[in-house]
């Protein structure tokens, strides 16, 4: 199981990387593998200001739907184009590079001192063994 060392994690299964007041969202390696093949990603609240743990979309995959949840409170920025139906149309790259090309949104964050109520890799690790 891939669990990098330069993300922080929630319980619910979402990363986020860190870089200034930018963060980077996506799902974890346990969780694409949990949900199996992803064929619909929805997001539809670029241009929200979201508190952490509000739902920003969801995730569809073959066997199951489930919620998003945004680790940090802040302004939803972004879409990845990749995983847009209207755009790239290529939701699978969650499951391919989950960490990589298959992050699903960009926030500007609105309380950075959030992030130490996140997990670490060690932390995550331990909740999903």
């Amino acid at each position: 199981m891939n669990i990098p060392n330069d993300l922080k994690y929630t319980k619910d299964h979402e990363w986020i990387k860190i870089e200034g007041d930018i963060g980077t969202v996506g799902i974890t390696d346990f969780a694409q593998a949990e949900l199996g093949e992803i064929v619909y990603v929805e997001v539809d609240t670029v241009g929200e200001e979201l508190s952490r743990d509000e739902v920003f979309g969801t995730v569809e995959a073959v066997k199951t739907t489930s919620d998003l949840f945004v680790p940090m409170s802040g302004e939803i920025l972004e879409f990845n184009q990749e995983l847009d139906e209207d755009e790239g149309d290529n939701p699978g790259a969650i499951n391919e590079d989950p960490y990589g090309k298959g992050w699903i949104v960009k926030i500007k964050l609105s309380d950075p001192g959030e992030a130490d109520d996140l997990l670490d890799a060690k932390a995550y690790e331990e909740l999903i063994s």
